[in-house]
């Protein structure tokens, strides 16, 4: 798949994390949508296809959790990293039993998210 079509998801409440990571992966060649909540994110995925949902876990209205279990119920087989500044381990197992492909703690470091991203598109 050329880089040109891999488009990211990027859900995150933080305008500046979001901002900063839609960046970096745009600099990377990826095509990038950022919402800055779970519900404008289902909204999008009702209207656009997308190859990986990029989310943060601590969330108002709706944590990055409960959206993982919507997006399972409504979009399966669904790329999904989830990144979090507050990790715990229960988190981290909740995570990757509900079918998160990878879980990772902010500052988001790029050579981390590089290799996940390769292991996803490779």
């Amino acid at each position: 798949m050329p880089m040109e079509s891999k488009r990211i998801l990027l859900v995150d409440d933080e305008e500046n994390a979001r901002l900063a990571l839609s960046r970096l992966l745009s600099r990377e060649g990826y095509i990038v949508d950022a919402v800055s909540n779970g519900f404008e994110a289902l909204d999008h995925l009702r209207e656009h296809d997308v190859n990986l949902i990029v989310t943060d876990i601590n969330m108002p209205e709706m944590d990055g959790i409960t959206f993982l279990r919507e997006v399972n119920r409504s979009f399966p087989g669904s790329n999904i990293i989830m990144i979090t500044a507050y990790g715990g381990v229960e988190s981290y197992i909740e995570a990757i039993n509900l079918g998160a492909f990878e879980y990772i703690n902010k500052p988001v470091k790029i050579e981390e998210l590089k290799s996940i991203l390769h292991k996803i598109f490779n």
